[in-house]
């Protein structure tokens, strides 16, 4: 199989499934975040993170009854899990540190937590809420720290149930871009 098509398999099977919005669809979601990511002038890697930074909850058959019951699903972490196979870490490291940039912002920008929506507010409950000081200097001395805290920016403001974006098949190309040259299609 393609890796790509293997990569993007959980949008086309589980992708209109609605996620703690409730009024946008996975995949919706994941379109908006890597089209704002695009119309930036954004790498290849950037907006494959964005598209596939929510991948964890399409991969967890659990996810939108565990959302329901006030847990953390760890979906950042599933998603890097998911996804080590064929990416970097210029891919997965905003993935998996874009639930701790929300953290991130919240403790550090005074008007980031008035722009989130109703299902942010909830997770941040039980993702820990703000960071502490102590937490915001560790968050700061990580590599990809950057990237995380721009894709939860795009992430916050990718919930717009009629938003319009290319089709998952325009974002093919950056993620083939921006697999491991190792995993790249052979021509």
């Amino acid at each position: 199989m393609n890796p790509v098509d293997e990569i993007l398999g959980p949008f086309a099977r589980h992708g209109s499934a609605h996620f703690d919005e409730k009024d946008v669809t996975q995949l919706g979601h994941a379109l908006q975040c890597a089209h704002q990511a695009e119309q930036a002038g954004a790498s290849a890697a950037m907006i494959t993170a964005c598209l596939l930074h929510d991948v964890g909850h399409l991969i967890n058959v659990d996810a939108g009854a565990a959302i329901d019951r006030g847990e953390d699903t760890e979906h950042e972490i599933r998603a890097q899990a998911y996804l080590a196979a064929w990416f970097d870490d210029d891919v997965l490291q905003p993935i998996r540190w874009h639930v701790d940039a929300k953290r991130y912002l919240t403790a550090t920008d005074p008007i980031y937590f008035s722009t989130l929506s109703h299902g942010s507010v909830r997770s941040l409950e039980v993702q820990g809420g703000p960071f502490s000081k102590a937490e915001v200097a560790a968050f700061e001395a990580r590599e990809h720290f950057q990237d995380a805290v721009q894709l939860r920016r795009w992430d916050e403001t990718a919930k717009s149930p009629t938003a319009a974006t290319p089709p998952l098949e325009h974002f093919r190309p950056y993620v083939e871009a921006a697999l491991r040259s190792d995993k790249r299609p052979q021509a």
